[in-house]
C-alpha cells in the first residue's frame, strides 16, 4: 500500500484521501457505511468543510470514539476572526472532536497573512496554539493565491486542483510545494467528473510521491475502484497512457471545472453545470442530461445578461458567457441528432 507524507507534517497516510463533499448528497446511513468501509480498507485521511452542509456531521457519526486512528481536515470560508471562531467551534462539535489535524482557509480571494487587517491568520495561529488544530492549510482555485501561499512559508498544506489535465503551471506549483516542505492535497483529481478513467487518474498521481489525491466519493462502486488500486497499482503505460493522451487533446485548456465559484447567476443560469454540459453528455452520457428539466436549464442560457459577473469570479479566468453559448449550441445539436 503506497503511502504519502504531507510535507513537513507528521501526517503519513495511504495514497487515497477521502473527499467528503459528495456525501452531503446521500443519506446519513449510506454516508456512515461508505466512510467506515473506507476506513476498514486502509483510508485514513478524510477532508470536509463547514460549507458542505451536513458532511461534517456524517463524519462525526461515522468516527465517534475513533479519533486517534485517523486524520480529519476541514475548512472555513470565514471573512472575519469572529466568524472564524464560530466556524471552528461548529466544526469541532459536528466532527465530535477536540481538534482538527488540518484546518484550511477555504478558497479565499487573497492569501491570509499576519497583519493584513483581516485577523484571519492571527485567529488560525491562536487556534493552533490552543491545540484546536495541528496544522494550518489553505485551499485555492487561484494560481496566484496558491503561489503566494507557498512562498509565504506560513502554511503546512495547500489544496489545489490537480489532475492529468493540468498544465505546466500547476505541475510547477506541485514541485514548489515539494521543495518547500509543504503538503499538497490534489482536489478535482477527476477534473470535476470529466475524467472517467479512474485507473489512469490514479496511475498519474503515482508519479508524484508527495501528492495526496482527495477523491470525491459518493457511491460504493467509486470507493471500490480506488480501494482496488491500493493492492494492484495501475501502471502509467499502454492503454492508460493512450487514454490520457486522448483526454488531453480533447479537454486541456478552456473547459469549466464545475467548481461553482461563479454562482449565483443574476439570470438564474446554473452555470457550473450548463457551461460544461456538451463535454459531460459525450463523456458520461445519462438520460438525466436530456430530460425536460435539464433542457429548461440549458434554455436559460438564452437569458444571459452578459453582465460579466461570472467571468470576473472564475478562478480559472474562463470566458464563461462564451462557454455557455458554445455548450448551448452543442447541446441543441445533440438534442436534434439524439446521438451522444
Amino acid at each position: 500500500m503506497r503511502e504519502v507524507t504531507l510535507g513537513n507534517t507528521k501526517i503519513t497516510v495511504n495514497k487515497n484521501g477521502f473527499g467528503a463533499l459528495p456525501i452531503q448528497r446521500i443519506s446519513e446511513e449510506s454516508a456512515v457505511y461508505l466512510l467506515r468501509k473506507a476506513y476498514d480498507n486502509g483510508i485514513r485521511f478524510f477532508d470536509t468543510a463547514r460549507f458542505y452542509t451536513d458532511s461534517e456531521k456524517k463524519l462525526g457519526l461515522a468516527f465517534e470514539g475513533m479519533r486517534e486512528k485517523l486524520y480529519l481536515a476541514s475548512k472555513t470560508m470565514a471573512q472575519t476572526a469572529e466568524d472564524f471562531w464560530k466556524d471552528l467551534e461548529t466544526t469541532l462539535q459536528n466532527l465530535k472532536t477536540a481538534y482538527l489535524d488540518i484546518y484550511q482557509f477555504h478558497n479565499p480571494p487573497f492569501c491570509p497573512k499576519p497583519g493584513d487587517g483581516s485577523g484571519l491568520y492571527e485567529a488560525m495561529s491562536e487556534a493552533k496554539a490552543r491545540g484546536k488544530i495541528r496544522y494550518i492549510g489553505i485551499t485555492s482555485h487561484r494560481l496566484a493565491v496558491a503561489e503566494e501561499a507557498v512562498s509565504s512559508g506560513l502554511y503546512d498544506t495547500l489544496q489545489f486542483p490537480f489532475s492529468y489535465l493540468s498544465g505546466d503551471k500547476e505541475q510547477n506549483l506541485v514541485e514548489k510545494c515539494g521543495k518547500a516542505g509543504m503538503g499538497f492535497l490534489a482536489m478535482k483529481a477527476l477534473a470535476g467528473g470529466l475524467i472517467t478513467n479512474s485507473a489512469a487518474a490514479y496511475a498519474f498521481m503515482l508519479d508524484f510521491p508527495h501528492v495526496l489525491p482527495i477523491w470525491g466519493i459518493q457511491r460504493e462502486r467509486e470507493l471500490d475502484e480506488f480501494l482496488s488500486y491500493q493492492e494492484k497499482e495501475p501502471r502509467l503505460a499502454g492503454e492508460l497512457q493512450e487514454a490520457i493522451a486522448v483526454d488531453r487533446v480533447q479537454l486541456q485548456g478552456e473547459f469549466c471545472r464545475g467548481c461553482g465559484y461563479c454562482m449565483p447567476c443574476p439570470a438564474g443560469i446554473e452555470i457550473n453545470n450548463c457551461a460544461r454540459m456538451s463535454l459531460m453528455i459525450r463523456r458520461a452520457p445519462s438520460d438525466a442530461q436530456l430530460t425536460e428539466e435539464m433542457q429548461a436549464k440549458m434554455k436559460k442560457i438564452e437569458e444571459c445578461l452578459h453582465c460579466g459577473k461570472c467571468k470576473a469570479k472564475c478562478p480559472f479566468g474562463l470566458d464563461t458567457p462564451a462557454l455557455l453559448e458554445k455548450n448551448y449550441r452543442d447541446y441543441q445539436e445533440i438534442l436534434e441528432g439524439k446521438e451522444y
